[in-house]
């Protein structure tokens, strides 16, 4: 590991009394998901410039940190996040660190060394007096089970389509506005999400894994998405007492 980047102190953060003072929005639930670290394509230095901005009581990263197991592809921007995101889950910082496994993390017991948090495969939280999910939804994705070559072939082919689409992500964001077996997947995965929610007894479920950011609602739940970290512009939620909000970093 790059021992280096885990000893500078150069990434504060303020808990809810200090918010006031530090120029920062606080919020008290911040989560992303599909950051890929070690992707070709993974936006790590922009999702830490973002988390600057915030002051949080709740960060939860919600599946899909890594994108493989080779910790040889993490650029140094990656070791920065990483080095960012131990050094908030020290218990002084005052903020709740959360890790929710995915489909691309591995061995999450193993890896929650790494990152110096608990992994969940589930993470069940009470807000505002209502209870809330965290996980990240490839549960909910019965293609990639019965289909684990065909996943791994269109995930590579993602990613050419990512690389070749340049700084500005345009082939990627057009591949998934107009493919209609994207979306019907991406609207599947919202409904089963919405019926474990309900089977919870959860008001708000949290999802990642399908990259495509959403608000789902059926009367009873509300399904979020929080898109990814591997396109341009990329999302995240914030969770305040006003509500639930999906917001884009360009």
């Amino acid at each position: 590991m790059h021992s280096d980047l885990l000893t500078n102190d150069d990434f504060p953060f303020y808990d809810a009394d200090d918010a006031r003072n530090s120029g920062r929005t606080f919020v008290e639930t911040l989560i992303v998901s599909d950051i890929h670290l070690g992707s070709e394509v993974s936006r790590s230095r922009e999702l830490l410039d973002m988390l600057k901005t915030y002051a949080f009581s709740r960060l939860i990263l919600n599946g899909d940190v890594f994108d493989d197991l080779n910790f040889n592809r993490l650029t140094k921007s990656d070791w920065k996040f990483l080095s960012a995101i131990r050094k908030l889950s020290n218990p002084k910082r005052g903020c709740e660190v959360v890790w929710v496994a995915g489909n691309h993390d591995g061995v999450a017991d193993i890896l929650s060394h790494l990152l110096g948090v608990q992994v969940y495969e589930e993470y069940i939280w009470e807000d505002n007096g209502e209870r809330c999910i965290a996980i990240h939804g490839h549960q909910f994705d019965t293609f990639i089970s019965r289909n684990v070559v065909t996943t791994a072939l269109a995930s590579q082919l993602y990613l050419w389509i990512q690389k070749l689409g340049g700084e500005q992500q345009r082939l990627s964001r057009w591949v998934k506005r107009t493919s209609k077996v994207w979306l019907r997947l991406s609207e599947k995965i919202a409904h089963d999400a919405l019926a474990h929610a309900r089977s919870r007894g959860a008001r708000h479920i949290f999802c990642g894994h399908t990259h495509i950011p959403m608000h789902l609602t059926d009367g009873v739940a509300h399904y979020y998405n929080s898109g990814c970290w591997t396109d341009r512009p990329s999302q995240y939620i914030t969770v305040e007492k006003s509500g639930c909000t999906i917001r884009e970093y360009l």
